[in-house]
């Protein structure tokens, strides 16, 4: 089995930062993509960034210039400094991580995805 947990969220005030750590452990021979998600109250989950093993990433454009995540892969680590938290940055922050479970998995590309409990970021003043 595989679990994941994210860590790092809290209450801060517009304009400041957090930094949340998504730290993936068990059953793991490699881990493909980590990506962060949000999600609020009667809305879907949504992508906020992903990075690949080999450090390539995305971001959606509400969080370009002020979100940057990266890894560790040796510590099965995913991390999203945020900066400069708007109001509507409040969410409830989710990771998922693509996961290969064994080599055979990982040679075949057939990743299964986790998703940690989630962890509440609330900007306010």
């Amino acid at each position: 089995q595989v679990q994941v947990v994210e860590s790092g969220g809290g209450l801060v005030h517009p304009g400041g930062s957090l930094r949340l750590s998504c730290a993936a452990s068990g059953s793991i021979w490699s881990i493909n993509v980590m990506a962060w998600y949000r999600q609020t109250p009667g809305n879907e989950r949504e992508l906020v960034a992903s990075i690949t093993s080999s450090g390539s990433t995305h971001y959606i454009d509400s969080v370009k210039g002020r979100f940057t995540i990266s890894r560790d892969n040796g510590k099965n680590t995913a991390y999203l400094q945020m900066a400069r938290l708007k109001t509507e940055d409040t969410a409830v922050y989710y990771c998922n991580a693509d996961v290969y479970v064994s080599r055979q998995r990982f040679e075949a590309r057939r990743g299964d995805p986790y998703w940690g409990q989630g962890t509440q970021v609330t900007v306010s003043s």
